[in-house]
């Protein structure tokens, strides 16, 4: 399969990258500077340019575009970099696709939070979104910035994905030398549900789905059994030999974590129907299994 992938060289996109080519599809990358070879093309969101023919060719176009997460949640400039960056490459790529006369399936880059805060009542793609946490609110933009390829005929998967885990990355990197260092601690009371997924399992199953030509729709990438803040501590607590007897009040999180606050201490207990419906066969089913594939 032809596949163009935008965020091509970012965490996410660099593994995706690497195994769709190990399993034989053509992947193009759309980058911000000049082309250094066939396999990339130049694109600018912000001046709403792509190369329509790129796109044309494609079988499926992924977008896993966006400024970082990580940075200052009081930062006004933050917040908007990390709206815009998400909602614009969606609707330059969804109007581009639906342009085409052979529209191309469009997997749009998403996060779990587009639920906000549900308690512990387990949350499926059938779920509503509620509340105005800061990244619920990007996440809903965002998901309907992708509606002009749906409208078109492209086969849209949504990828509401959970927080990929991997010793390499955020947020593991971090929790892991701050685990290793004494300074464990549960966030809040812990009973906040978590949800996360490996990286093996978020490349499987954005695979499988790019593959798979006959399912669409809204997807959650998360483990089947999404654990609680309180069981995650202690899971990479046992993980990296240590202890974790300590917590960060609730107070102390709201004003620290500005904006994020919410999605912090928010429960979404995620459940990933849709893609079991669709036959996709995961790996790594527990928070157990998830951190001992992240850190191996």
């Amino acid at each position: 399969m032809r596949v163009v992938i935008a965020g091509a060289s970012g965490f996410l996109g660099t593994h995706l990258s690497e195994h769709l080519r190990v399993h034989g599809h053509e992947v193009t990358s759309l980058v911000r500077h000049p082309p250094t070879g066939s396999h990339q093309s130049q694109w600018d969101p912000a001046a709403r340019q792509v190369d329509a023919d790129v796109i044309d060719r494609a079988d499926a176009v992924v977008n896993l575009a966006g400024a970082p997460i990580a940075g200052n949640p009081h930062s006004r400039k933050w917040a908007r970099d990390v709206l815009e960056s998400r909602v614009s490459t969606t609707e330059l790529l969804a109007e581009t696709i639906a342009a085409s006369e052979r529209p191309a399936a469009f997997l749009a880059g998403n996060a779990i939070g587009w639920y906000g805060d549900h308690g512990s009542a387990p949350v499926t793609e059938d779920t509503e979104s509620l509340g105005d946490a800061f990244l619920t609110r990007v996440a809903r933009q965002w998901e309907a910035a992708a509606e002009k390829a749906r409208a078109a005929g492209s086969r849209v998967c949504l990828l509401r994905t959970a927080p990929v885990m991997d010793r390499t990355s955020p947020p593991l990197k971090q929790l892991r030398l701050l685990f290793q260092a004494g300074g464990g601690a549960r966030l809040g009371s812990g009973e906040q549900y978590m949800p996360m997924i490996s990286l093996r399992d978020w490349i499987g199953a954005v695979s499988y789905l790019i593959e798979s030509r006959d399912v669409s729709g809204a997807f959650n990438l998360c483990c089947p059994r999404t654990p609680t803040n309180a069981e995650f501590t202690r899971a990479l607590a046992s993980a990296v030999h240590r202890k974790a007897f300590l917590a960060v009040p609730s107070p102390l999180l709201k004003v620290a974590a500005g904006d994020l606050a919410p999605d912090v201490l928010g429960s979404v207990n995620a459940r990933p129907a849709a893609l079991e419906r669709a036959g996709y066969d995961f790996e790594d089913e527990d928070v157990r299994e998830v951190l001992a594939a992240a850190l191996a």
